[in-house]
Order: C-alpha cells, then sequence, then structure tokens
C-alpha cells in the first residue's frame, strides 16, 4: 500500500488511483526565461522519480508536465535581449528540455506549451465569468476569491488575513489596491494587451492569460477532473497552487485533483539560494564538474519533502556513497569474469533470501511517501552484507546466477531513483585523474583510465615480482588517494572504491 503525504490534509494518505491501476499525474513546469538553477531541478528530479517508482509498482502513469512561454519575466529578457518574446521561450524551452535529458529525467507524456493551449483558457475564463467568479475590468478578467469559499484550504491560511501573494499597485502604478479590482485577493486570469507584447484575441479585447488560469486549463484539457495528483515546489502552495484550485473548483463544481504533493526547498551551504547572496548555481554548470548520477544520490539522501542542504562537501559524500554501491558492482563483473573454479561457495538459497529481504526493505520504504533515504539505507546494508561475504570466499562458476542476482537487483533498485549503477563497468567506471597517475608512476602513455588501472596493476606486479617493494607501495598509495585500494584474490588483483 503506497502512502503519500497530501499537503492539502497535511497527512499521509493511501494512494488510491481513480482508475485502478492508473495514475494521472501533472506537475508544474518551468516558466521559460532562464536555465534552470539547482533548486528548480531538485523538483522536477524529485517527481521523476516519483513518477518511475510508481511505475516501477506496476502504475500505468499519465504524466503531463507544462510550459509556461508566456509570461511577465519572458517579455522583460525579451526587452533586454531585444528579440521577440518568442525567441526568448523557445531558446530557454530547448535548454529546459536539454538540461532534463543531461539529468535523466524521463520526458513527460504530454508537454503543452502555454501559447498553444490559449482557446482551452479562454473557455475556462469564460466559464468563470458566466459562473460569477470572475468579472471583467477594464480588458481585464479577475477572480473574485471571496466566491469561492474554501479558498485558503490548500495553504491552510484565512481570507480574512492572507495576503494577495503579490504587491498591488493601482492603475497608475503607486503601490495600493489596484482600483480595476474589486477586492485586494483578487487575481488575475486574463491581461489586457498592451503595446508591442504577445497578445491573443479573446471576448473582451486582446489580451494574454494570467499565469494561475495556464495550468488549471491544461491539467484539465490533458487528465480531466479529478486527477490523482498534483506535483511542484513548495513555493508554489500559495499562490499558484492555491489558485488553480479555486479557478477549476469553481469553474466545474468538482475536486481538482486528489493529491497534493511538494517538494522541499533547496539551500546552498545551509543558506537560501539567491543572486545577492552570489550563491546561485544552474543546474548545467553543476553538471559541468558533477556527474548527473552523483548529483541525483545527493537528492536520494535526503526525503524529498524536506530542505536539502546543497554543497560540495554534499556532492562528494554522495559521490563517496554511489562509489561504494558501483565498486560492488564492478567486483561482481569482475569476480564472474575471472571465476575458474567449477565448486560453488555461495548458498544460492541464501542469496536469494537476501534479495528477497532487501526488495521487501526497498518497497516498505518507498511506499511510505517515497522515502529515498531509507531505501537507500536498505540498499547500503545490502551492499555491506555481500562485500563481507565475498571477502571470505573466492566465487567459482557455478556461482554466477548468484553474483548476477545480486548485481542486477541493485542496478534495477537503483534505477528506480534514475541512477545507472550500472555504469560503472565502462571505461568511465575510474576518474581521469588516474590517467595522470598511471603515467607518473607506471609510464602509461594512453588517456583511457580502465587502461590506466591495468597498467598500475601490472606495475605492481612487475614491481612485487623483482621485490620492489616501494613502487608496489606507491601505486597501492597514490590509488589509495583517488580513494580506490587494490584487492588480491586468486584470480589476480583488482581495484575497487574504498570512499
Amino acid at each position: 500500500m503506497i502512502k503519500v503525504y497530501n499537503t492539502q490534509t497535511r497527512s499521509k494518505q493511501e494512494l488510491v488511483p481513480l482508475e485502478p491501476g492508473r495514475i494521472r499525474m501533472y506537475v508544474c513546469g518551468p516558466t521559460v526565461y532562464n536555465y534552470i538553477h539547482i533548486g528548480n531541478a531538485r523538483t522536477f528530479v524529485s517527481f521523476d522519480m516519483i513518477r518511475r517508482y510508481l511505475m516501477w509498482r506496476g502504475l500505468d502513469v499519465t504524466f503531463v508536465q507544462n510550459v509556461t512561454d508566456v509570461d511577465d519575466k519572458i517579455i522583460k529578457k525579451a526587452n533586454e535581449e531585444h528579440c521577440s518574446a518568442s525567441d526568448v521561450a523557445a531558446t530557454y524551452t530547448k535548454a529546459f528540455i536539454d538540461d532534463m535529458h543531461a539529468m535523466g529525467v524521463l520526458d513527460p507524456d504530454v508537454r503543452p506549451r502555454a501559447t498553444t493551449e490559449i482557446p482551452a483558457m479562454i473557455d475556462l475564463v469564460q466559464r468563470l465569468i458566466d459562473t460569477d467568479h470572475a468579472y471583467v475590468s477594464e480588458g481585464d478578467v479577475y477572480f473574485s476569491v471571496r466566491s469561492f469559499a474554501e479558498y485558503g484550504k490548500l495553504s491552510h491560511r484565512n481570507i480574512d488575513d492572507m495576503e494577495s501573494g503579490h504587491r498591488d499597485l493601482r492603475a497608475d502604478g503607486v503601490a495600493g489596491m489596484d482600483e480595476r479590482k474589486h477586492d485586494s485577493l483578487d487575481f488575475a486570469v486574463w491581461k489586457a494587451a498592451k503595446p508591442e507584447e504577445p497578445s491573443w484575441d479573446s471576448p473582451w479585447g486582446a489580451g494574454r492569460p494570467g499565469w494561475h488560469i495556464e495550468c488549471s486549463a491544461m491539467s484539465k484539457k490533458y487528465l480531466g477532473l479529478p486527477f490523482d495528483i498534483h506535483g511542484g515546489g513548495a513555493d508554489l502552495v500559495f499562490p499558484h497552487h492555491e489558485n488553480e484550485i479555486a479557478q477549476s473548483e469553481a469553474a466545474y463544481g468538482t475536486t481538482f485533483t486528489n493529491y497534493w504533493l511538494h517538494s522541499g526547498m533547496l539551500r546552498i551551504n545551509s543558506e537560501k539560494m539567491s543572486k545577492s547572496l552570489g550563491n546561485f548555481l544552474l543546474l548545467r554548470d553543476v553538471l559541468a564538474t558533477t556527474s548527473p548520477d552523483v548529483l541525483r544520490m545527493l537528492m536520494m539522501q535526503t526525503h524529498y519533502r524536506s530542505p536539502l542542504d546543497f554543497s560540495q562537501d554534499r556532492l562528494d559524500e554522495a559521490a563517496a556513497a554511489l562509489g561504494r554501491i558501483t565498486s560492488l558492482i564492478e567486483r561482481i563483473n569482475w569476480l564472474d569474469a575471472h571465476a575458474s573454479s567449477a565448486v560453488a561457495v555461495l548458498d544460492s538459497a541464501d542469496i536469494q533470501a537476501r534479495c528477497k529481504a532487501l526488495r521487501s526493505s526497498f518497497v516498505e520504504a518507498m511506499d511510505d511517501d517515497f522515502n529515498t533515504a531509507a531505501a537507500l539505507g536498505a540498499i547500503f546494508g545490502f551492499v555491506s552484507e555481500i562485500n563481507t561475504l565475498l571477502s571470505d570466499v573466492e566465487p567459482s562458476q557455478n556461482d554466477h546466477a548468484s553474483l548476477i542476482a545480486v548485481r542486477d537487483l541493485i542496478v534495477e533498485l537503483m534505477g528506480v531513483f534514475g541512477i545507472d549503477a550500472g555504469a560503472s563497468s565502462d571505461d568511465n567506471a575510474y576518474p581521469v585523474e588516474v590517467v595522470a597517475c598511471a603515467a607518473e608512476v607506471a609510464g602509461y602513455e594512453g588517456d583511457n583510465p580502465q587502461a590506466a588501472v591495468d597498467a598500475l596493476l601490472a606495475c605492481r606486479a612487475d614491481a612485487r615480482a623483482h621485490k620492489d617493494f616501494a613502487l608496489s607501495d606507491r601505486v597501492r598509495d597514490e590509488l589509495g588517494k583517488l580513494g580506490f585500494k587494490i584487492e588480491d584474490t586468486a584470480q589476480g588483483a583488482h581495484v575497487t572504491f574504498e570512499g
């Protein structure tokens, strides 16, 4: 039984699909006026993990994520860069998709763009006007917040105490209540056209949609009402998601979505990320020096709803943690490839029992509101058990099935997090720094990390044969500085990650 924490009820609830075996899920996408930052990435990776787990558990997931490609920020960026708003949106939409692919985030089943869904938004606005939940004022259309009695039920705010979520301006631009509004809490669902800004014809004159109306219109069009899960960052709870509920439920008289899931905020070295503090990090800049698997590992080590502290030390810890897992994969691959004895030394029934126990612990943790930290704890415990088991025996050819069962299970479970633990079997398993090490210590002249490690092991074997223990120890020590250790087995020496 999968339980999720519902922001609206402030409690964990059993996830009961509206349609057995199927989940319909909407997650707010980016406003495309710049490259996404690491905080944005945390939200998108979190919901990618949730989607992957639901699919792994056998559910048919329809995943919709929008792109907001018309907005005040996009228009401002276009003015700064002396180009059209559509050019800005196209540039950063492509950049967003490229960044998501770089992080291994699965493409949504539907990725609607606001500018292609204007008719659906106009229909929704007209429905709100017809039901007296919205009104026209000088070409703008505002949602009447007090017309929806349940306003505030997601953010748990009292309507008489809350702020509107933005700074009100009068028509003349002076701070204060906008005289076009009936109430300071009312928000725009349609904005009258301004010179040299994108606009579309509507029954109330040329203009463009307000931000909040976009997701209401697109989620209904592609998922219907109600749908199962609506997700996004915690910063969207108010006013964006609160307004989505009000618009949709006022217009259609039915529940908008059954479960609200929100990811926690990301901090940089325990401080709020902001340009003024100089700690604003773009995802693509982080990926220039960090592998996506390590970055995902860092994110999975913290529950998706909890605040995540991002720092170089945390990245290094995540790399070491991932290395302990991939090192076991490498060890198993090496032992399986070099096994010579025909006598099985592993108890296959015991291995099967251990694998079954890990799978059970993993499911138990992930069924509890996608507790990736606990699920990783179960994997690490399993890795330690297997490493201890393998340190006492020399697996044979007849242990192939047991070894592969262990390896494949780890790769499968890490794949639920979007982490390719099997990737360590290629030539990128070792850091590029090992090439320079091999060149200095063993005279290696190539540029392949795997070949460099092989050269170091050959150098060590030759040194030991000639009783040159100083050189042998140097190979060991230099690899140790890179976080690796040498293991001597009956089949020969191999390198594993020590962390």
